[in-house]
């Protein structure tokens, strides 16, 4: 019973390798990076053909032929958008798209054809890089903080490009987040922060396989107000002033009554 198990289990396994799979491989991609999508075959035989398609069967980007000698790429094919950029693995029959773009996005099959078809499907999504974020400070916050402005205002925002989510953080812990739906052309979100607040807080951009963070400097967006004498201070000042003329003025008197007498 135990061996019959195993070669079912063996026989499955050697369906899985060989026979029609409608799986879809997901493959995420930052744009500029090179990707491969695999044929998971390792040595294409003598009749093999083997086609690779994008978006549509009629887009034929790849072909092999091994018994007739051909192995091709198609790279003005739909629009010209893969041209030069496309690598064919002439043993297994894997592609590869080198210098990816946002463009690149979208599905791709694989078929190889004989005896038996063997179909490997793929949904690629490459995403832009991601821009740091930019923090600053409201135009109508304080300029500086002091105890009686109890907050600054602040702003983080980056440019839109596309499956990203801004957020501020206090530590490691979110405070906010905002998304669009459809690519604007930016996003910005606010931050409260309260005076000799001491706390770390950064601004991050993210999408599924990648993040920018940009740091708050707090001293520097809002820095603590210079210290102003106070009214009290000032008077003090003027007393002092006032004393010193009288005391001269005293001196003086006394000079002039001096030179009469003499």
């Amino acid at each position: 019973m135990f061996c019959s198990l195993v070669f079912c289990t063996l026989c499955l396994w050697h369906l899985d390798v060989f026979v029609h799979s409608d799986a879809v491989k997901t493959v995420l991609v930052s744009e500029g990076d090179t990707v491969t999508l695999p044929s998971n075959v390792t040595q294409l035989q003598e009749n093999d053909l083997l086609s690779w398609t994008f978006q549509h069967p009629g887009n034929r980007i790849a072909q092999i032929n091994k018994k007739a000698g051909i192995f091709s790429t198609f790279d003005n094919i739909p629009d010209g958008r893969f041209r030069n950029r496309l690598k064919l693995d002439s043993q297994t029959g894997s592609l590869t798209i080198t210098n990816t773009r946002t463009t690149d996005s979208g599905r791709y099959e694989m078929t190889i054809t004989n005896k038996k078809n063997n179909t490997s499907k793929f949904s690629v999504t490459v995403y832009a890089r991601l821009p740091v974020p930019v923090i600053s400070r409201r135009p109508e916050s304080t300029q500086c903080f002091s105890s009686s402005s109890s907050s600054c205002s602040l702003l983080c925002s980056s440019v839109d490009v596309g499956h990203m989510v801004l957020s501020w953080y206090k530590g490691k812990s979110l405070l906010s987040s905002v998304s669009a739906a459809d690519l604007s052309l930016r996003l910005s979100l606010p931050l409260e922060v309260e005076y000799q607040d001491k706390n770390t807080y950064s601004c991050v951009v993210n999408n599924p396989i990648s993040n920018q963070t940009q740091h708050l400097d707090i001293t520097q967006l809002c820095p603590t107000c210079a210290v102003v004498p106070s009214e009290g201070h000032t008077h003090g000042c003027d007393s002092v002033e006032a004393a010193f003329r009288l005391v001269v003025t005293a001196l003086m008197g006394v000079a002039a009554a001096t030179s009469m007498f003499f």
